[in-house]
């Protein structure tokens, strides 16, 4: 009878305790929006900025999945396309020269998670059928493909077993080590791109 007793009360401080998190974690998070100013009439837009690239203290990779991508995603879910004009601009605007995401204006900061993060914004592109760009453009399947391949041929077998650096050139900190978010954007276009093409 002790043990089930002792069993019990134990069951029953692990419970509150459980509720006393919660509460905190509640607490904090309302706090936390509490904080915030919304703007409602603002439109969330800076005409004179670099398409596709949010402004300073955004890096590269805000802009690719974090901004364009998510506005494909609410495209998506929600099927209204008041944004939609704004995605594709940004997205074709830091395609660079050989339309793989290297743009020549983020070759001081680019790594290859900041690609990955484009390569996965137009992989959704393409899985939700987001509008093709005009004839002429890169489609967003050729733009995916173009970030797999010249990070495949980045793939470094010095030290970990392979892997991509985080940084794509030498003279950027971060270029002497690997780091998992380069990873997982890589293996992430890898499988979407081979469940989409089936190769």
């Amino acid at each position: 009878m002790d043990a089930l007793m002792l069993h019990l009360m134990r069951n029953e401080l692990a419970a509150e305790y459980r509720s006393a998190l919660t509460l905190a974690v509640m607490v904090a998070f309302l706090l936390l929006v509490g904080a915030y100013n919304l703007d409602v009439d603002s439109q969330g837009d800076q005409p004179g900025g670099t398409p596709g690239i949010l402004p300073d203290p955004y890096y590269c990779m805000v802009g690719g999945r974090r901004s364009n991508g998510a506005l494909i995603d609410y495209w998506y879910y929600t099927g209204d396309t008041k944004w939609n004009d704004a995605a594709m601009q940004g997205l074709l605007h830091q395609v660079g020269p050989n339309n793989d995401y290297m743009p020549p204006n983020q070759t001081m900061t680019e790594g290859n998670d900041d690609q990955g993060f484009w390569g996965m914004a137009v992989m959704s592109a393409a899985e939700y059928n987001f509008p093709d760009p005009l004839p002429g453009e890169p489609q967003w399947l050729a733009l995916a493909q173009a970030v797999f391949n010249t990070q495949a041929a980045r793939w470094d077998e010095q030290y970990c077993g392979g892997g991509l650096r985080w940084q794509i050139f030498s003279w950027n900190n971060g270029y002497d080590y690997k780091n998992s978010i380069s990873q997982g954007c890589f293996f992430n276009i890898v499988a979407r791109l081979a469940r989409y093409t089936g190769n």
